[in-house]
């Protein structure tokens, strides 16, 4: 008997545990009350105990370090400031690297960081920081990580607003303070954008984005603080500088526009008016250059969505309703899988009617689709789930995320 009980302990050993987060092909980052997490081969590793993180985990290029920001000292204004860290996966390390830091982006060629403070931009090599520039309102790395695209924010003056101008700034090989190094001007965006139904004053631009082919960028143009929450102008200009042109209007909260994967496809969700006045007027749309087309059936609403292939779309879609007070009785969404050459859109998820499924996610290595699922859009302990890229043997991945970020290689 002793013998036999030896061999069944040896047998529960060599047998892997069929428990949650046991997919070692996938790696991610994410945060569960208000902490840092990362799986990693199959095994979830608690990074922080500080219950301060407050931002979405971002990976390096490379997957070897994940960048956040928590809650630190206070600052000159006498509020809490938000401390940029990276964690070495390797190492399980943890570095600060800035105090007061905000937008941090990595480099997509090395293991550099850029973020922003108190209006100015700095890059850092994680040994030390250097400065960019200053007078910046919004950025990105260039493809080639060689150097940023910057945003001056439009000012009040006696004679009026100035305009919003796009620069370019390239840094050195050996990477030194910059400040005193001109920016060469890219773009100037008018003062006034508009639509057939909208209008709003050009204050600044964020969320960059280039399209494959490297010949089209994509940002927001946003107005006053307050107005924003409300209007937008998604934006696209050709990387030489010409061809600037008004997409559409959007908010921000629904999902990032993004660009398909090989094709110069845009995909984004528009329609004006924060969601606390209903679920209503937000469109999946696509604009394929210079043609465009809605996606969205009527008495719907889209939340976010994602690309699989350069035809086919998976989006999280509610019914039109009115915002409620009640998170219970607000409006649940599912998954539904949309190809662009058909038309055909077929439901991929069929969640409670106390959960909806949020934020979905493809995984292009795995071939996955992820995606949150929580009893309202503000919950902030959603479970993760993992399917098959068309939702098929779909199950419940981690618990308990506000957050998560995946890694994924370049392919």
């Amino acid at each position: 008997m002793k013998y036999i009980v030896i061999c069944f302990l040896i047998f529960l050993m060599v047998i892997p545990s069929t428990g949650l987060a046991q997919k070692t092909d996938l790696t991610a980052a994410f945060v569960r009350n208000g902490d840092l997490w990362v799986i990693h081969d199959g095994k979830e590793k608690k990074v922080t105990h500080t219950k301060t993180v407050t931002s979405k985990p971002i990976w390096s290029h490379d997957g070897q370090y994940v960048a956040f920001l928590q809650k630190g000292v206070l600052n000159e204004q006498g509020e809490l400031s938000d401390e940029l860290w990276t964690y070495q996966i390797k190492g399980q390390k943890k570095k600060k690297i800035y105090s007061d830091a905000f937008n941090a982006k990595w480099s997509p060629k090395e293991n550099k960081i850029a973020f922003q403070h108190e209006g100015a931009l700095s890059v850092s090599d994680l040994k030390n920081f250097f400065n960019v520039s200053v007078g910046v309102g919004g950025y990105t790395w260039l493809p080639e990580g060689n150097g940023f695209l910057l945003s001056s924010n439009a000012m009040p003056t006696p004679q009026g607003w100035t305009n919003a101008v796009l620069y370019k700034k390239m840094l050195p090989e050996e990477l030194v303070d910059t400040m005193d190094t001109e920016a060469e001007a890219f773009f100037t965006i008018p003062k006034q954008l508009k639509t057939d139904d909208a209008e709003i004053p050009a204050i600044g631009a964020e969320d960059f984005g280039f399209s494959p082919s490297k010949k089209w960028m994509s940002f927001i143009v946003y107005p006053t603080a307050s107005w924003s929450m409300d209007s937008n102008m998604l934006s696209v200009i050709r990387t030489d500088g010409t061809d600037f042109s008004v997409v559409d209007e959007i908010i921000t909260g629904v999902g990032t526009p993004k660009w398909a994967p090989s094709e110069d496809i845009l995909a984004y969700i528009g329609g004006s008016g924060r969601l606390v006045f209903g679920f209503k007027n937000k469109d999946l749309k696509t604009k394929e250059f210079p043609a465009s087309n809605s996606l969205t059936p009527e008495s719907y609403a889209e939340l976010d969505f994602t690309w699989l292939t350069d035809e086919q779309l998976v989006t999280s879609r509610v019914k039109e309703a009115d915002w409620s007070n009640d998170p219970a009785n607000r409006p649940k969404p599912a998954l539904y899988k949309i190809n662009l050459e058909s038309q055909k859109q077929d439901q991929i998820s069929s969640p409670s009617e106390q959960k909806g499924d949020y934020h979905p996610m493809f995984l292009e290595k795995e071939k996955k689709l992820a995606w949150l699922r929580g009893n309202d859009l503000i919950d902030e302990h959603k479970d993760v789930w993992i399917a098959e890229e068309y939702g098929s043997k779909a199950e419940k991945w981690v618990e308990n995320v506000s957050e998560i970020s995946f890694y994924e290689p370049e392919h």
